[in-house]
């Protein structure tokens, strides 16, 4: 995407395309040396092998097929890590899949397993209050729990589908006011007001989002100014 420089000298992590929903091996490579240069923490980001609609519709695949999707798409970025002398520390779903691994354990269960034994320690970005982040803890993954900064959500901690109104979120100050009250008190605000306690540790900020440069840049500031620390959790 077109701010993916100017991110990578914001965040402390960077989840990468690996080639399903989006990506080849260039940007695969491209991105790793940049983050590697800058400290910033490697993640594969695989999702649904579905480009035309960005891996945000939700399909139902045969569990080999699922199973061969997610491990060969970690597998071409930890490669690719590997060769630039990098390493991938943690794995995060993609879009409708990372939607439906947060409601389904069954989900979760077969996505974590196809990428068993692909890299050693291997951390999993889980949005929290979901069933990703118990079937990840049974299976003996290290979680780091996350919340969305730039997505709203519903009162039961998941997100609000982005085929509703208000899904996504676009106001900077907005969004690093959220991010303070997240990091001081463990609170989100649900779209109808209610609070959402929240042990997240992470907060995502989509790289597709056209304002993301500058939310990543007023959250950081907002966080920095508040004198609440930030480094990446791998």
């Amino acid at each position: 995407m077109p701010g993916d420089e100017d991110l990578l000298g914001i965040v402390s992590s960077a989840s990468i395309a690996c080639g399903g929903h989006a990506g080849d091996d260039e940007t695969m490579r491209r991105t790793v040396r940049a983050a590697r240069d800058r400290g910033v923490a490697i993640g594969a980001h695989p999702g649904f092998a579905d480009r035309e609609n960005f891996g945000r519709r939700r399909l139902v695949l045969p569990p080999d097929e699922l199973d061969a999707q997610l491990r060969g798409q970690v597998r071409s970025l930890v490669e690719i890590a590997e060769a630039e002398g990098a390493t991938v520390r943690y794995l995060k779903l993609h879009g409708a899949l990372a939607n439906m691994a947060a409601e389904e354990p069954a989900v979760a269960a077969l996505c974590f397993a196809s990428v068993t034994g692909l890299v050693p320690d291997l951390a999993i970005l889980a949005i929290d209050n979901s069933a990703q982040v118990e079937v990840a803890e049974t299976m003996g993954y290290a979680v780091v729990r996350e919340a969305y900064a730039d997505r709203a959500y519903l009162p039961n901690g998941l997100l609000v589908p982005r085929s509703a109104p208000g899904a996504v979120l676009h106001d900077p100050a907005d969004i690093a006011g959220r991010a303070v009250r997240l990091a001081r008190a463990g609170e989100l605000l649900a779209i109808d007001g209610s609070v959402i306690r929240t042990a997240s540790r992470s907060l995502c900020i989509h790289g597709d989002t056209a304002e993301a440069v500058a939310i990543a840049r007023a959250v950081r500031q907002a966080l920095e100014d508040a004198g609440i620390g930030i480094a990446s959790p791998y």
